[in-house]
């Protein structure tokens, strides 16, 4: 599975942006798409997953302000961002996992830099 991410870059604190990831290729299902990111200095960690039948998970630093969605006839994934924070500054990676399999697919990341 191939992923092409979108949508990064710079944003004012308190600001908004969308990404956006199309998988393709052999895409199954069920599968799990959605976004980890990795700040400098630090270890990639989960921002939010959606699953095929559109069960989100988040991760608690961006509840509430973070909004994943899917459109599962196009096998693209969208990350919604509000308020966002300097804490939010990283390379922002798209994922695709086969839930029942061990397909799985890492996009080139896109950077996301929250700076007035």
């Amino acid at each position: 599975v191939q992923l092409q991410a979108s949508g990064g870059g710079l944003v004012q604190p308190g600001g908004s942006l969308r990404l956006s990831c199309v998988a393709s290729g052999r895409v199954f299902s069920p599968n799990s798409m959605g976004w980890y990111r990795q700040a400098p200095g630090k270890q990639r960690e989960l921002v939010a997953t959606i699953t095929s039948q559109s069960i989100p998970n988040y991760a608690d630093s961006v509840k509430g302000r973070f909004t994943i969605s899917r459109d599962g006839a196009q096998n693209t994934v969208y990350l919604q961002m509000s308020s966002l924070k300097p804490e939010d500054t990283a390379i922002y990676y798209c994922t695709y996992r086969y839930l029942l399999g061990t397909n799985n697919s890492w996009g080139r990341g896109t950077q996301l830099t929250v700076s007035s």
